[in-house]
């Protein structure tokens, strides 16, 4: 009952929220929040939208892999968040774009503008799906199956709950709720960091003595350039993925385009750009004492990260009393980090469509059909990934981030650093066979060297567009 009346209290302020912010809403208010949100609002909101239940759940068993080399990407992250704040906030604000995919078309033509735009919404599609995938999961295992409810409906259910509050204010709404996702979201993490280190019979300042002795916290690789965690690789793969996972990603991108000005609008990136090598770091820390209890306890270290935390949660509920509230934040972490990726993502993907594939920005009964429209479409993505997953959930997304994301990559890159025109007939069919030449030569390296590309693939499969684009050029004038 504990885990029901937290994640119900969570609910009840999320829709008071999407009440006040709701308010006679106009489509404006849907896609820009009229211009007028506050620039820390928006910063510490868009970090718990970019912290996921992925991020909640795999970030700390990552250490029984990688130790903590996660956060050489992280230090990337902060390169990439300067360059798009200083080099692509500022095109977009002076071309007043609601939908970033409209630059492929004033720029490169209508073709390209359409292909931007498919890709986005097969790659936000697919990696919300992955992501809110993991808070079904986790909400199946502790609520609902104990009282006989299919992990079906508890998918229906959740994904609803996100429609209705934002179904009226849509990112206006997003704004305040990320605001108070972000704060449920790290109250749990620090609520859950401390019950270990107390189990541990640690002090925090002897907790933070234990993990940097511990073998687990190291973080660079420098002397193996082979590994795919050498510290070059792992830092250019964040600069790149934040330049395709938030510059060039209309989810992200839209709520820092609802500032009232561009320097804000560059401050709140800047801002949750440094937030996430703190952020990542404690994540990581709770992974290395997650570690030690398990060790202290005697029991087995389960063999997928995945489960390093889920399962010390599911132990202490057999070895405690007050279980029930240690489960009940552990829930409102997974809940907070999820919901506020996947209710972002959902009003994203209703602009794209409405803005950008039908073209009918002003049309309000269309934009709240197709909002409906994504939510049962939402669903099936996540249902038909509970079927075939069998990877490890981080690196799943950043799979299908290299492959889908990697031509967004190569479009804005070709639009940005050149002048020429493309021949923008040609420019579907290039998008499509750069991630399958992609795959073919990571297939084929794999096969002969035993190598096979990691995070470094998006950088791969934007290169090969951008030489495509230059070629079809070429073509052109010729």
């Amino acid at each position: 009952m504990t885990i029901i009346a937290v994640v119900l209290g969570y609910f009840a302020l999320l829709f008071a929220f999407s009440r006040w912010t709701g308010r006679r809403a106009t489509n404006e208010t849907f896609y820009r929040a009229d211009r007028q949100s506050p620039w820390y609002m928006v910063a510490f909101g868009m970090v718990g939208a970019s912290i996921s239940g992925i991020t909640f759940v795999s970030v700390p068993g990552m250490v029984l892999t990688s130790q903590m080399n996660y956060l050489q990407t992280c230090m990337g992250f902060i390169l990439g968040y300067v360059v798009v704040a200083f080099i692509l906030l500022p095109l977009y604000y002076k071309l007043n774009l609601t939908s970033i995919y409209a630059y492929l078309g004033q720029r490169l033509g209508q073709r390209s503008h359409k292909t931007g735009s498919w890709f986005f919404l097969l790659s936000k599609m697919t990696g919300a799906a992955v992501r809110f995938y993991v808070v079904c999961i986790i909400l199946q295992r502790f609520v609902f199956e104990p009282l006989g409810i299919p992990f079906a409906l508890t998918t229906v259910l959740l994904v609803l709950l996100i429609w209705l509050y934002t179904r009226k204010g849509g990112i206006k709404t997003l704004v305040w709720t990320d605001s108070l996702q972000t704060l449920c979201l790290f109250t749990a993490l620090l609520i859950i960091i401390y019950k270990v280190a107390m189990d541990l019979n640690l002090t925090m300042s002897d907790a933070i003595s234990a993990v940097s002795q511990s073998e687990l916290s190291r973080v660079f690789v420098w002397d193996d350039w082979v590994s795919k965690q050498n510290f070059w690789k792992q830092f250019l793969s964040g600069v790149f993925i934040v330049l395709v996972m938030t510059g060039v990603d209309q989810d992200m991108m839209q709520k820092n385009l609802t500032c009232k000005t561009l320097r804000g609008a560059q401050k709140d990136m800047c801002t949750y750009g440094v937030a996430f090598l703190p952020a990542n770091l404690l994540f990581l820390s709770l992974g290395v004492l997650l570690v030690m209890w398990y060790q202290q306890q005697g029991l087995p270290i389960p063999a997928s990260g995945d489960d390093l935390l889920p399962y010390f949660i599911q132990t202490t509920s057999v070895l405690t009393a007050n279980s029930q509230l240690l489960t009940a934040f552990f829930v409102l972490g997974i809940v907070a980090a999820s919901f506020s990726s996947a209710d972002s993502a959902l009003t994203s993907l209703t602009t794209i469509y409405c803005v950008d594939i039908i073209g009918q920005k002003d049309n309000e009964l269309l934009r709240k059909r197709v909002h409906l429209a994504m939510c049962a479409v939402f669903v099936l993505f996540i249902l038909f990934f509970k079927v075939v997953n069998s990877t490890s959930l981080i690196d799943a997304i950043y799979i299908i981030c290299g492959y889908t994301y990697g031509p967004l990559l190569g479009l804005f890159a070709y639009g940005l650093l050149t002048k020429r025109p493309v021949n923008d007939r040609l420019v579907p069919y290039i998008a499509v066979a750069s991630p399958l030449l992609c795959y073919a030569i990571d297939y084929g390296v794999g096969q002969t060297t035993g190598y096979h590309f990691g995070y470094e693939l998006l950088m791969l499969n934007g290169l090969i567009t951008f030489v495509g684009l230059y070629l079809s050029s070429k073509m052109q004038n010729d």
